[in-house]
C-alpha cells in the first residue's frame, strides 16, 4: 500500500535512507546521497506540502519516495539526447526502500502511473542496480540531467 507519508513517519523514513545510502556505497556508489541526503529539512517540506509518500507492507513502512507532478527544473535542460514529450508529468524522486520488501519501484511506478501516464525519473551514473530497476520498469533512457549541485543524473521518462 503507498500513502503520503506522515510527520510520524519521518523517524521510520530517516532511517530507510541512512539504509539506502549504506547500500549504494556498499555498491560502489558513496556519492550519490553523501552528506546525509536527502536532509530532514527537505523530507519535512515533502510531507507538508504533500508529496512524500510512504510505502507500507504488512503494517509497516519499508520504503518512500517523493512524487511531484508538474515542471520539474532540474529537467527543464537534457544534454545527449531529448525528452520524448513535452507534455505535463509527474517526476518520482529519493526512492528508497529499508532492504527488506522487493518490487518497491515496480509499485511506485504503478501507482505513480494511475496519476499521470507520463513519468520522468534520474539516477546516478554510479547506481547501476537503480539503472536496471529504471528500465526493467519500461522507463526508457533520454540523457543527462544537472540536479540542484550542478552533477549529473541519467534521465528517464515512460510515456
Amino acid at each position: 500500500m503507498i500513502r503520503k507519508a506522515q510527520r510520524e513517519d519521518l523517524p521510520v523514513i530517516l532511517d530507510i535512507y541512512a539504509h539506502a545510502r549504506r547500500f549504494m556505497a556498499e555498491q560502489g556508489n558513496a556519492s550519490q546521497w553523501a552528506g546525509g541526503y536527502p536532509p530532514r529539512e527537505l523530507l519535512e517540506e515533502d510531507i507538508e506540502k504533500g508529496r512524500l509518500y510512504a510505502v507500507e507492507r504488512e503494517g509497516r513502512v519499508c520504503g518512500a519516495f517523493a512524487f511531484i507532478i508538474g515542471p520539474d527544473v532540474t529537467y527543464a535542460r537534457i544534454e545527449q539526447g531529448a525528452w520524448l514529450s513535452e507534455g505535463e508529468y509527474g517526476t518520482i524522486h529519493r526512492v528508497a526502500g529499508d532492504g527488506t520488501a522487493h518490487g518497491l519501484l515496480r509499485e511506485i511506478a504503478a501507482f505513480c502511473w494511475e496519476r499521470i501516464p507520463h513519468l520522468r525519473i534520474d539516477t546516478h551514473a554510479d547506481n547501476r542496480v537503480m539503472q536496471h530497476l529504471i528500465l526493467e520498469n519500461d522507463f526508457q533512457r533520454c540523457g543527462i540531467i544537472y540536479v540542484q549541485d550542478g552533477s549529473p543524473r541519467i534521465a528517464y521518462e515512460k510515456l
